[in-house]
């Protein structure tokens, strides 16, 4: 069998599962296994794919029509150019969060040039994706990154070492701003945090639903039990005229703006920004000068 031969039965495979990118999964499947980049395939389309290459390869590809997803089976990710290594203790990094870490870089640019460092707080850290973007695309950051996890935060500390972020970022484990030892106040918060209601998760694709970390994804009867000791403890942490930056549901937005500018919580100003779906992803939030 040649590896072209051995490509189209993996796509014809995934196709029948209803896998609308067969052809570019089945063809990163077996570049991962080849150690090769796409273009081999092509070039060398012909050569013969030995019984060892042959079994592994179905191995994941009953793997992927399973449910698992491509992220997890690859191993790595791209998220704001720079790859991340994945696995199950952690959330999947989605291109929608990169308008969270775009927004973040832009606040920073604005901040005066007299600040010697930038004070960041990532919590909900998972893989690193945030905390590890901004600390290799903003030179005056200053990372702390926050986790419940311990198992996630290997994976992120893991992911810092390759990204050469290690001596800018400080990593913490803990329940939300429990974590801290001594750090702050912030002049940024950042946070990806669970915000899918507890019933919702059970509906979700098979690949987010068991694969992906629960205790990333659960955010309490309404999904906003997270958000809303995050909006209630987070300015204490933050420096007068702090910005905070919370990914949130895609229909969150007005409800979680409500509850940044209710008088418990001394944001003076909120807004929603949305993904280019228009859906509501993150709420930028204030704190009074």
């Amino acid at each position: 069998m040649t590896l072209r031969e051995l490509l189209n039965i993996g796509t014809d495979l995934l196709k029948k599962q209803g896998n609308e990118d067969a052809v570019t999964e089945s063809e990163l499947l077996l570049c991962h296994l080849l150690n090769k980049d796409r273009i081999y395939l092509y070039a060398y389309a012909r050569e013969p794919a030995d019984e060892d290459l042959c079994q592994t390869f179905f191995d994941l590809l009953q793997r992927r029509a399973g449910g698992t997803p491509l992220q997890y089976i690859l191993g790595t990710v791209e998220f704001m150019g720079i790859p991340l290594t994945v696995n199950e203790s952690v959330l999947i990094p989605r291109q929608d969060t990169e308008l969270l870490a775009e927004e973040a870089l832009k606040e920073l640019s604005k901040l005066t040039r007299l600040l010697r460092h930038h004070q960041i707080l990532d919590l909900c850290t998972g893989s690193g994706a945030l905390a590890i973007s901004i600390a290799k695309l903003d030179r005056k950051a200053r990372v702390t990154a926050a986790d419940l996890s311990e198992e996630a935060l290997e994976v992120a500390r893991k992911n810092a070492a390759v990204a050469g972020v290690t001596d800018t970022i400080h990593f913490c484990q803990g329940d939300l701003f429990e974590a801290l030892d001594g750090q702050g106040p912030f002049d940024l918060i950042l946070s990806n945090p669970p915000y899918i209601a507890t019933d919702v998760i059970d509906t979700l694709a098979v690949g987010i639903r068991d694969h992906e970390p629960r205790m990333a994804l659960d955010g309490g009867t309404d999904g906003l039990d997270l958000i809303r000791r995050i909006l209630e403890e987070a300015p204490r942490h933050m420096k007068p005229g702090g910005l905070l930056l919370m990914e949130i549901g895609y229909d969150q937005g007005n409800v979680v703006r409500a509850l940044a500018l209710s008088q418990k919580n001394p944001f003076i100003r909120a807004r929603i920004l949305r993904d280019l779906n228009g859906n509501d992803r993150v709420l930028k939030a204030r704190k009074a000068r």
